[in-house]
C-alpha cells in the first residue's frame, strides 16, 4: 500500500500549518476560550475561503471531493493546534449524514451551504440511558398529517447550541434497542418546541443537551429511507472516530515536541534533566507509542471504504482502541516529565491532555469497544 502523499495533500497540509502557527497560538486558543462562543468565526471563514468546508463534500456542491486521507491530514493538524472550530461536528459528523441519506434536492441545499461556511449542522444521535449503544433510541416520530411530531431528548451533541440545522434520530418503528426502526431528521435550530442547553466539555470543546418537545418537521425533512438510519448512523459513528483518531495523532506530536524541548532546556543539578537516561527512556517509549497510535489511525481511515460492514466496524474499534491507549499513554507520560507545570492552565500540555482524555469517550470508550471485540471472537 503506497502511503506517499500526494502533491495536492501536500500543498494542503502546508497551507493548513501555515494558517494555523500564524492564527492559532496557544494564546490565542485561550482567549477564544473565554469568548460566549468559544471559537473563531473569523477563521472559520477562512477554512471556508481556503476549500477546507468542503473538502469531502462533491464538486457538484461546491466542495472538493477529497477522500478520507484528506480529511485525516487536516484533523491531524487541527490536532497540532488544539481547534476549537465545530468542523467535526458540521463537515465530517453532519455532512457525513447529508452525503450518505441526503436526496438530491437536500444535498443540493445544504452540502454547498456548508462548503461556503454559511451553515453550521450537528448530529444528534446519543442519548442519556444508552451510553456508547447506537440503537438504544428513545425519541420518537409520530406521522403527523404530512410530516412528522418528534418528541425526546439528545446529550452531547458537540457543537449543539451553536448549529443552524441538526441531524437527529428518533424511532418510527420499534422497541427501543432494536436496530430497525431508526430514521434521520434534519431539524432547524430554531423549530418550535426544540430547547438547547450548550454547556463546555472538560477540554473547553462545546457540547449541548437537546430537548424536543411536540417538534414537528415537514415529510421532506426525513433524510433517507424511513426506519432504515441505522446504518447511516454507524457510517456517521464510524467517520467521526476515523477523525478524531487523526486529531489524536495530532495532539501526541505536539504534546512529544513539547516534551523534548522540555526535557533539554529543564536544568537541575547543572545538567538538563534529558541526560537521565531513565527520563530518555520514556521519551522513547511516548515515540514508540505515538507511532503505534498513527498507524491504527491510518487503519481507521483506510476501513472507511470497506463495504463489509462487520468488517469496517471490526477495524474501527480496533483503531479506536490503539488509538485510544496510545492517547492516554503518551499524554500521561507527557505530563509527568513535564512535572507539576505540567498541570497548570498556563501550560500547553495539559491542554492536550485533556483533549486526548474527552476524545476517548467520544463515540465509545476504549473499554467499550475492546467489548465489541472480545464478544465477536467469544
Amino acid at each position: 500500500m503506497d502511503f506517499d502523499l500526494t502533491d495536492d495533500q501536500r500543498l494542503l497540509t502546508e497551507s493548513v500549518t501555515r494558517l494555523l502557527s500564524d492564527s492559532y497560538s496557544f494564546e490565542q486558543r485561550r482567549a477564544l476560550l473565554k469568548t460566549e462562543q468559544g471559537w473563531s468565526q473569523p477563521l472559520w471563514d477562512k477554512y471556508a475561503e481556503l476549500g477546507l468546508l468542503g473538502l469531502p463534500i462533491a464538486e457538484e456542491y461546491g466542495g472538493f471531493s477529497g477522500g478520507a486521507v484528506d480529511v485525516m491530514l487536516l484533523m491531524q493538524s487541527f490536532g497540532r493546534h488544539l481547534v476549537l472550530e465545530p468542523y467535526l461536528a458540521t463537515v465530517v459528523l453532519g455532512g457525513t449524514a447529508l452525503r450518505l441519506a441526503g436526496n438530491e434536492a437536500q444535498k443540493g441545499e445544504v452540502l454547498p451551504e456548508i462548503a461556503a461556511g454559511t451553515l453550521r449542522l450537528a448530529f444528534a444521535h446519543y442519548e442519556r440511558q444508552a451510553r456508547y449503544d447506537i440503537t438504544d433510541i428513545l425519541t420518537t416520530a409520530k406521522p403527523a398529517g404530512d410530516g412528522f411530531v418528534l418528541e425526546g431528548a439528545k446529550s452531547v451533541v458537540l457543537h449543539g447550541a451553536t448549529a443552524d440545522r441538526l441531524v437527529v434520530s428518533a424511532r418510527t418503528a420499534g422497541g427501543r434497542d432494536e436496530a430497525e426502526g431508526i430514521s434521520l431528521f434534519l431539524v432547524d435550530a430554531d423549530a418550535p418546541g426544540l430547547a438547547r442547553r450548550g454547556y463546555r466539555l472538560r477540554d473547553g470543546t462545546e457540547a449541548a443537551e437537546l430537548s424536543l418537545s411536540d417538534v414537528r418537521v415537514p415529510r421532506d425533512a426525513l433524510l433517507g429511507i424511513k426506519d432504515d438510519g441505522l446504518s447511516v448512523v454507524q457510517r456517521v459513528v464510524e467517520a467521526g472516530i476515523a477523525a478524531t483518531a487523526a486529531e489524536v495523532i495530532g495532539c501526541m506530536e505536539a504534546m512529544q515536541a513539547m516534551t523534548l524541548d522540555y526535557l533539554k532546556t529543564r536544568v537541575q543539578f547543572g545538567r538538563p534533566i534529558g541526560e537521565n537516561q531513565a527520563l530518555q527512556h520514556r521519551a522513547a517509549e511516548m515515540l514508540v507509542a505515538m507511532e503505534q497510535g498513527r498507524s491504527m489511525a491510518m487503519l481507521a481511515t483506510m476501513s472507511l471504504e470497506e463495504e463489509d460492514a462487520a468488517e469496517r466496524a471490526r477495524a474501527i474499534s480496533m483503531a479506536k482502541v490503539g488509538v485510544g491507549q496510545a492517547g492516554r499513554f503518551v499524554s500521561q507520560q507527557a505530563i509527568q516529565l513535564h512535572g507539576g507545570i505540567g498541570m497548570t492552565e498556563e501550560y500547553a500540555v495539559g491542554h492536550f491532555f485533556r483533549r486526548v482524555m474527552v476524545i476517548e469517550h467520544l463515540f465509545g470508550d476504549t473499554a467499550a469497544h475492546l467489548d465489541r471485540l472480545a464478544d465477536q471472537v467469544a
